[in-house]
């Protein structure tokens, strides 16, 4: 088990608006911590307490302002915005920022690139803290992995996948993704660190897709092999149906490539071990008490 500082008094939250930033500010306030949310839009303040208004990619003064007083901080905002955050943090306070395991892609893009970017500002600063790069999150409230899946598949009766899905998949259970946060938050980092982050089930595509199903209540589609490059005109056709989610030719072509991990230094960092598929799917469609 890594060693544990007492837990903070306080942690401020940038990207306190999104998914994982209000899930991350619910958990700190259930265990006791005050939570210092900081947000770019002050219309999506709704059942914040005093939030802080400052925009990463605007001025750096009242992102300044805004962490002065700060001591531990949780940016769950894109990774492109670290350098921001390094410019306007106190020095002496610790960072916990949100990266992805797109940075690992075959095929960059502007998301993957802008991980890049904040990792590589990150470990270059010598700050104490760490990058969570986590596989697919799913189970969010709001989120759009598996439940626009899921809405894809009420309208396919086969589920056409490149290659026939054979790449694999890792993706990490909401919950998980905040244990690993917080667990982040206790540990005394001696400088800049990257960490990957993932759920505990690696399968192939085609069975995803499947488990996916039948959590929604679908009977679960027969899989169809079809190459990418006939995928990709066909993504672009259904983007104009409405009711249908859009799937980029990216979304596509990552469906090749394998995005399985090793979560061996997951749990001997952080102390984290992620739920399985099954369960993680089981708690996000089917309705909490």
């Amino acid at each position: 088990m890594p060693r544990l500082l007492a837990a903070p008094l306080t942690v401020h939250v940038l990207g306190a608006s999104g998914r994982s930033g209000r899930a991350v500010c619910h958990a700190l306030a259930a265990q006791g911590t005050r939570v210092v949310p900081i947000i770019r839009n002050p219309a999506k303040a709704t059942g914040m307490d005093s939030p802080r208004i400052a925009d990463l990619s605007g001025p750096t003064a009242p992102l300044r302002t805004a962490l002065a007083d700060a001591t531990h901080i949780v940016c769950t905002a894109h990774a492109r915005n670290i350098p921001a955050l390094l410019a306007a943090a106190p020095p002496t306070a610790q960072l916990v920022c949100l990266g992805s395991t797109r940075r690992f892609t075959r095929w960059p893009d502007a998301h993957g690139n802008g991980v890049l970017l904040g990792e590589r500002a990150l470990l270059a600063s010598g700050r104490k803290g760490v990058i969570l790069h986590p596989t697919m999150i799913y189970g969010a409230q709001g989120e759009n992995n598996v439940q626009r899946l899921a809405a894809l598949l009420r309208y396919l009766p086969l589920a056409p996948l490149p290659d026939g899905g054979r790449a694999l998949v890792q993706p990490i259970w909401q919950g998980d993704v905040t244990a690993s946060i917080l667990a982040a938050l206790n540990i005394p980092w001696d400088g800049p660190h990257s960490l990957i982050i993932a759920g505990r089930d690696a399968v192939p595509y085609w069975q995803f897709t499947r488990m996916v199903a039948q959590a929604a209540g679908l009977r679960p589609r027969p899989t169809v092999r079809l190459p990418a490059w006939l995928l990709m005109p066909f993504a672009q056709v259904f983007a104009h149906v409405p009711g249908l989610p859009r799937i980029g030719k990216d979304e596509i072509r990552r469906l090749l490539e394998n995005k399985n991990f090793d979560i061996g230094p997951m749990q001997a960092t952080l102390g984290i071990t992620p739920i399985g598929l099954p369960e993680g799917l089981r708690r996000t469609f089917t309705p909490q008490a």
